[in-house]
């Protein structure tokens, strides 16, 4: 019976963490920390497995274990040691889009747009702290309570927020947006739905006939991952220039030039913003110029470079409707400082601008493109826009999936005269307001 009780036994989480944490601070003074670095990453894991397992035959550590709490044991160590700790797992867990941690104790994952909480948690607030730093100083920022948000990434392209008190009331916070190691491509959204075949065709043309592009939608929708889809249609031979305050496109074109912002020093000097970037590719040449996100001065030369000559330029901003996002637009150019009339402004946008793509996510986590809009001119001083097609949500499946339809709106875009003079074979039949394409 005893050895069927210890066969069948198994610790508790709480037990295995506090066996975890314990074998982890002696491994610590066992490790020279100096040769971490130096060390192949193959190798440095077969020593930390070796010395975990002596650790555990030492006296005072000779807890029973089955063969696959062991095994789990020297993983979580090896993560403990090298990655990121009680959330490493879920950084190689491919259906995990985003990691939420809310303090120490509570690691939320995101999966196919649900949000689920795990039984992994950091042991306090200085672990946490400590996998933090390490995210942070590994790509030249810092946090702490001078500075208490952090914007970073990952060696992955993932997108990291960390924010810790006095910002944060409760304890630290890391929240991590998570990318695919291969991206999305335009035939994947079309078999998760997000878009049709016809449409897809469409998004293609767009940008090969060189239109400037506004990606809107809300957060967590999926509008880096669209522009990453979009941005495979620019033809190889031309130089893109892409600028993001985390660095997290991920272009397959051979000639690009990446730009990314930088926060100010501990001194509060040196910063490299958004608007300063997107200046200085003017002068660097480029075809395309790719901006990850509009968000605040940096508008305004977005705009003028797509009114000088830089067609094809693709940008996102955070809005609810591609009426929304033009509002918005309006409202960062005004915040820039300038004293331009609104009419003006409004103009601007309307001729920099060829189309809106907004897109959406539904009740059930799936991401749709919703919407897509022609910007046609002005009105008075109302910027005017036509609906090409739309995404209408009729209800949900039994098991929770949202239902609905692709419809086209039946008119035919000014833009498909630019796409004749490309070479851009689109039939013009799919304007069709009868073709209704059920999902």
């Amino acid at each position: 019976m005893a050895i069927e009780r210890l066969g069948s036994w198994f610790m508790s989480t709480n037990e295995f963490n506090e066996l975890k944490f314990r074998v982890h601070d002696r491994l610590v003074e066992m490790l020279d920390l100096s040769l971490i670095d130096k060390l192949d990453k193959q190798v440095l894991q077969q020593q930390i497995r070796q010395l975990t397992l002596n650790i555990l035959s030492e006296d005072g550590m000779q807890i029973p274990l089955n063969a696959d709490e062991k095994e789990r044991l020297c993983r979580e160590i090896v993560d403990e040691a090298m990655g990121l700790g009680p959330i490493e797992p879920f950084m190689k867990d491919p259906t995990v889009s985003d990691i939420l941690v809310n303090t120490y104790r509570q690691i939320y994952v995101e999966r196919k747009g649900k949000l689920y909480l795990t039984e992994a948690r950091f042991k306090d607030d200085a672990h946490l702290r400590k996998i933090i730093d390490r995210i942070v100083s590994a790509v030249g920022r810092r946090i702490d309570e001078s500075v208490p948000m952090v914007d970073a990434r990952l060696h992955d392209g993932s997108r990291v927020n960390a924010i810790i008190p006095p910002a944060a009331i409760d304890g630290a916070c890391l929240s991590i947006r998570r990318f695919a190691v291969d991206p999305l491509e335009m035939e994947n959204l079309i078999t998760l739905k997000s878009i049709s075949l016809e449409i897809g065709e469409l998004l293609k043309g767009i940008v090969r006939a060189r239109l400037n592009v506004l990606i809107s939608g809300g957060t967590g929708t999926g509008k880096t991952t669209l522009l990453n889809v979009l941005s495979r249609f620019v033809p190889s031979d031309e130089r893109i220039v892409t600028i993001e305050d985390s660095a997290e496109l991920q272009l397959k074109q051979e000639h690009v030039v990446r730009l990314e912002t930088r926060p100010p020093n501990i001194e509060g000097k040196g910063d490299i913003t958004q608007r300063d970037l997107v200046r200085n590719c003017l002068r660097m040449r480029p075809d395309r110029i790719i901006l990850g996100e509009v968000r605040a001065s940096e508008v305004v030369d977005m705009l003028q470079a797509m009114n000088t000559g830089h067609d094809g330029s693709l940008t996102t901003i955070h809005a609810n409707s591609p009426r929304d996002a033009l509002l918005r637009l309006e409202t960062l150019v005004s915040m820039a400082g300038l004293s331009i009339p609104t009419e003006a402004i409004r103009r601007y946008i309307s001729s920099a601008l060829d189309v809106v793509i907004h897109i959406a996510r539904l009740i059930d986590g799936s991401r749709k493109v919703v919407s897509l809009s022609e910007i046609t001119g002005m009105e008075g001083n109302v910027i005017t826009m036509q609906e090409i097609f739309s995404f209408r949500q009729e209800g949900l499946t039994p098991d929770g999936h949202a239902t609905g339809k692709f419809m086209m709106s039946g008119i035919v875009p000014q833009f498909m005269d630019r796409f004749k003079v490309a070479g851009i074979a689109v039939p013009i039949n799919i304007f069709n307001p009868n073709r209704v394409m059920e999902v």
